[in-house]
């Protein structure tokens, strides 16, 4: 059994349309009956345009959103079937990083309190010198000077913002990441930092992630494998290097070609 087991999963929402006098219904299939594996310690790139059903399918994985059919399966328990009381309690296997960091960090917390606050989520029981080393830890995981752990996120920089946000998202000590576009926000130059840092803490710890993204070009560098979604349909999927250099999807090809390319001098 995968690690991760997602079984024709399938996510739809109903919008009414028409007139007051004649109402009707429309079915957005938002994910429609994906099936996908992943592996312990391995990174599935997810990557698709805009309005796919990247994002729906992310956030029903983490149980946010419910399916209208199919299974979720971590480490061999459905996650579907479970009550959301232990959905809540089973959360901190599983954790985000988003698109934005700023949104996701209250900006009222110091960076300690945020990342204390996720450690005791997983151990209630730490506090003082031993809570602080913790959060130290994390710091250094992701490569921020533990001296500016009292600081506010405006304090801080896009990319250092998402170097919180990852600690943060580590600090639970979770068996599955999502990362939700997770450099589409921030500088070229700092999208290499951060994509180097998750192939640094891949390595590290283990990491088993799920990296959503629409540049193909980011997802081969960053993923072991990639799935191509279209319409809430995952259309191709494979070893990395082989879906990059050789897709079989006409979709997968558009994608490639849309990559930015240097004119020849």
């Amino acid at each position: 059994m995968s690690y991760l087991e997602i079984k024709d999963l399938q996510t739809h929402f109903t919008q009414r349309t028409g007139t007051f006098f004649s109402p009707g219904k429309h079915v957005v299939r938002a994910v429609d009956g994906v099936t996908l594996n992943l592996e312990k310690g391995e990174i599935l790139g997810l990557v698709g345009e805009s309005g796919c059903g990247k994002s729906t399918f992310s956030r029903t994985i983490m149980q946010l959103i419910a399916s209208t059919s199919g299974t979720v399966i971590l480490d061999g328990e459905n996650l579907s079937n479970l009550p959301p009381a232990e959905v809540r309690r089973r959360r901190l296997d599983f954790q985000m990083v988003f698109q934005d960091p700023y949104a996701s960090l209250n900006p009222r917390m110091t960076i300690f309190s945020t990342l204390a606050e996720a450690v005791r989520q997983r151990h209630p029981q730490l506090k003082g010198d031993a809570l602080f080393s913790r959060v130290e830890t994390l710091m250094a995981t992701v490569g921020l000077d533990a001296k500016v752990m009292r600081k506010y996120p405006h304090e801080f920089s896009g990319g250092q913002r998402q170097r919180i946000a990852i600690a943060r998202a580590l600090a639970p000590e979770p068996k599955l990441i999502i990362a939700d576009e997770p450099v589409s926000a921030l500088d070229v130059s700092i999208q290499s930092q951060i994509l180097n840092l998750i192939k640094k803490l891949q390595k590290e710890l283990d990491l088993t992630m799920i990296f959503i993204s629409h540049d193909l070009g980011v997802v081969h560098y960053i993923a072991d494998r990639i799935a191509v979604m279209y319409k809430g349909k995952i259309v191709e999927s494979g070893p990395a290097g082989e879906v990059f250099h050789n897709p079989q999807a006409d979709y997968t090809k558009r994608l490639l070609a849309s990559i930015p390319k240097l004119a020849a001098v």
